[in-house]
C-alpha cells in the first residue's frame, strides 16, 4: 500500500471529488469538509438521482462539476442550477463520473457509490495515481488482486473508510512491511444488526422496513440489509483479505453490539490494539481526508462513564449460525477459484434488490448466494471487461433463480 504523508504536499487546498454526494458517506464527507474548507475544496460531486439534493450540495460547495447517473437526472440539475445563476459544468452517465474521479485537476477521491457500479470509477482514480478514500467495499470485493495491483502499479494512496477497515489501519503499524511478522489476527467486530436476538425460525417474514431499521448506524437500504444478514460482514472480511494482504485464515469477526470498539488487531505476542469511537462515520471519514494527520470531525466524544458494558459474543453460537448463513460464504468465496468474489458480490445485489422489491423472502438471500456462488463460474480476474462479463454472468443466474421462487 502506498501511503505518503500530507507534510510532503504543497500548503492549497486540496481538490477533491466526491462520488455518491447524496448518499450516507457522501453527505458525511461534505460535512467534514466544510469543517475544513480553508485546506480542501470541492471539486466535483457526483450522484445517482436525488436531483434535489444535489442541487442543495451544489449551490453551498459550488463545484467546478457535477455529474448525474443518467441525462433525465442532468437535464433536471442543469435547470436547477441555472435558476440559481450557477456556472457548474454538469455531466451524466457512468463514463463522466469515472472521468471526474480521474480528472488532472483532482487531489484525493471520495469512493462511496453503492455497488458494483463504483468500481470503474474507484479503478479510474486508482489508475490515475489519486488519493483514494475508498468507502465502496465492493471495488476490493469484485476487483480483488487485481484491484490492489493497479492501485501498487499506479502509485495511488488507497486509505479505507468503512470504520472497520480504518479502525484496522489505524491500529496496524505504519510500516507496512513488518505486519506479517508482527500481526497474528486481525478481528472485525459486528453489531449483530436489527436480528441480533430475533427468533430465527422468523426470519422469513422479515419485511424491508423491519431490515433497514439499524439499531446503531445511519445507513442506505442496501447496506442496511447487508447489516441484518451480515452479508455486510462477509464482504467486509473479503475487503480485509485484499486491503491488508492476509490470509483469510487470520480474519475473524465477534458480535460487538454497542458497536464502540470497530475493529482489533492482535499481535503475535498476545496484545491486541482496538480503535475505539462513538458509531459516526465522520471519525474514519476525517481520517481518510487527514492522513497520517487528525482533524475536526464533527463526532460526539466517547464518554467512558457512561457507557454500558462492552460485551462479545460468538458467531459460533448454534443461534447466530442459523440467523446469519451468509457469515461463511466470506471464507468460501475466499478459498475458491479467482473471480468467486465477485460472483458472490454480484448475487448478493441481486438478492438484496429482489428483497426490497418483495419479490423474494428475506430468509431466501443467503440461498440465493450460496446458490450462484456454486453454479456460477468464475473467470480470469485481469481487467475490467473481464469483472464486468463476470459480475454479468452471475447477475443473469441470480435472476433466474429469483423467477422460479416467485413461481415457487
Amino acid at each position: 500500500m502506498n501511503m505518503h504523508s500530507l507534510r510532503d504536499t504543497p500548503a492549497t487546498r486540496q481538490r477533491v471529488a466526491v462520488l455518491g454526494s447524496t448518499g450516507s458517506i457522501g453527505t458525511n464527507t461534505l460535512d467534514v469538509l466544510a469543517r475544513h474548507a480553508e485546506q480542501w475544496q470541492v471539486f466535483a460531486l457526483t450522484a445517482g438521482h436525488n436531483v434535489d439534493l444535489m442541487a442543495q450540495q451544489c449551490v453551498q460547495f459550488k463545484p467546478a462539476f457535477a455529474a448525474m447517473a443518467d441525462d433525465t437526472a442532468a437535464q433536471l440539475l442543469r435547470e436547477r442550477l441555472q435558476a440559481q445563476g450557477l456556472a457548474i459544468e454538469v455531466l451524466a452517465g457512468a463514463e463522466a463520473i469515472a472521468q471526474l474521479a480521474a480528472h488532472p485537476e483532482v487531489d484525493a477521491v471520495m469512493a462511496a457509490i453503492v455497488g458494483v457500479a463504483g468500481l470503474a470509477p474507484a479503478l479510474a482514480a486508482a489508475q490515475a495515481g489519486k488519493r483514494l478514500m475508498l468507502a465502496n467495499k465492493e471495488a476490493l470485493v469484485v476487483g480483488g488482486a487485481w484491484f490492489m495491483q493497479q492501485v501498487k502499479t499506479h502509485g495511488a494512496v488507497l486509505l479505507p473508510i468503512d470504520s472497520e477497515h480504518s479502525a484496522v489501519f489505524q491500529s496496524l503499524p505504519e510500516d507496512a512491511s513488518t505486519w506479517p511478522a508482527r500481526v497474528e489476527k486481525i478481528i472485525l467486530t459486528a453489531s449483530g444488526g436489527p436480528f441480533r436476538q430475533r427468533d430465527p425460525a422468523t426470519l422469513a417474514q422479515v419485511t424491508p422496513a423491519e431490515a433497514c431499521a439499524h439499531p446503531n448506524w445511519s445507513m442506505g437500504r442496501k447496506i442496511s440489509v447487508d447489516s441484518a444478514t451480515m452479508m455486510n460482514k462477509a464482504l467486509e472480511v473479503i475487503e480485509a483479505r485484499y486491503l491488508f494482504d492476509t490470509d483469510p485464515d487470520q480474519l475473524a469477526v465477534v458480535i460487538h453490539p454497542q458497536s464502540v470498539i470497530h475493529s482489533m488487531v492482535q499481535y503475535r505476542d498476545g496484545s491486541i490494539v482496538a480503535q475505539l469511537g462513538t458509531p459516526d462515520m465522520r471519525v474514519p471519514i476525517a481520517y481518510g481526508l487527514s492522513w497520517p494527520e487528525r482533524i475536526e470531525s464533527g463526532a460526539n466524544r466517547l464518554d467512558f462513564m457512561a457507557l454500558s458494558a462492552l460485551t462479545f459474543e460468538s458467531f459460533d453460537e448454534p443461534q447466530h449460525q442459523q440467523r446469519f448463513p451468509c457469515m461463511q460464504l466470506a471464507w468460501q468465496a475466499l478459498r475458491g477459484p479467482q473471480g468467486s468474489t465477485a460472483i458472490l458480490n454480484a448475487a448478493n445485489e441481486v438478492a438484496v434488490e429482489s428483497f426490497l422489491q418483495k419479490r423474494l423472502g428475506f430468509d431466501q438471500i443467503y440461498a440465493l448466494n450460496a446458490h450462484v456462488l456454486e453454479h456460477c463460474t468464475p473467470g480470469p480476474v485481469d481487467s475490467l471487461a473481464a469483472l464486468v462479463e463476470l459480475d454479468h454472468q452471475a447477475r443473469r443466474l441470480a435472476q433466474v433463480y429469483v423467477q422460479q421462487a416467485a413461481r415457487c
